[in-house]
């Protein structure tokens, strides 16, 4: 299975929505993500990766900040709460989630 970030971003587009599952297989879920203004999310039940494909900000992971940019790799445990913050207008991010509710052990 082939996805390009162009494919996913225009989904969004499409669908006028912040996020949107592009992949899922098992307890893999692949999304794409692109808040406006403000970052909401709430924690998540389950493991999180993500992957900036574009902009710049800052990430509070469970109140700890660190810049961001292009490229970057993150990760979020389960259950732990997180935001992006001060985000460039461009920002977008692959959202990878996997393995079980509660978190890998």
């Amino acid at each position: 299975m082939h996805h390009t970030t162009a494919h996913a971003l225009n989904r969004l587009t499409d669908a006028n929505t912040l996020f949107a599952e592009v992949f899922k297989h098992g307890s893999l879920s692949l999304e794409m993500y692109r808040p406006q203004l403000e970052d909401s999310q709430q924690p998540h039940e389950r493991d999180e990766v993500y992957v900036v494909i574009a902009g710049h900000g800052v990430f509070n992971n469970g109140g700890n900040r660190h810049d961001f940019s292009v490229g970057d790799f993150i990760f979020v445990k389960a259950g732990v709460s997180h935001r992006f913050e001060k985000f460039s207008d461009d920002f977008a991010t692959w959202v990878i989630f996997y393995g079980p509710m509660g978190g890998e052990q």
